[in-house]
């Protein structure tokens, strides 16, 4: 038989022995299941896994947030821009543009029945969904046309 350990005491009767044997098959029954589950291969991938989903979930989310805000600000400059561009334009001119612009939302109108009754309906649906889709990603647009007039702007100002 092996020795005791020097820190502990060794029993005196039956039942303090049999209470040292309960406690050291416990403490061998947590040692193994430890070992195990180091061992464990899958359920250690799983784990690691799991964890990158949840740091790419996050960082999915900070660049979600960080997009809508440069969007936000790109809008801001845009506009910005655009109030800039027009306050410089001349009365007349302004006038002329304003005009322009209503003939031109009545003409769309006015295109969008016409392509309402003569289009079949499968390049309706798809014309719709794309709709949708620019409908509901609008930030995304104006930033995009935001940046083209700052382009556009910028390359004019170059040549004049």
């Amino acid at each position: 038989m092996t020795q005791p350990p020097h820190d502990e005491p060794t029993a005196t009767s039956p039942e303090e022995l049999r209470e040292q044997v309960e406690q050291t098959r416990t403490e061998l029954g947590d040692t193994v299941e430890a070992l195990a589950a180091k061992t464990d291969v899958k359920a250690r991938a799983r784990e690691e896994a799991a964890k990158v989903m949840e740091q790419t979930a996050v960082k999915a989310g900070e660049l979600r947030e960080q997009g809508a805000v440069t969007a936000g600000q790109l809008k801001a400059k845009a506009v910005g821009l655009a109030a800039q561009a027009q306050d410089r334009l001349p009365e007349p001119v302004r006038d002329t543009v304003s005009q322009a612009a209503e003939q031109a939302r009545e003409k769309a109108a006015q295109a969008g029945r016409l392509w309402h009754e003569k289009a079949p309906e499968p390049v309706r649906q798809k014309t719709a969904r794309g709709a949708r889709l620019a409908r509901n990603n609008r930030k995304v647009l104006l930033a995009a046309a935001g940046v083209a007039v700052v382009a556009w702007l910028a390359c004019r100002r170059t040549k004049g």
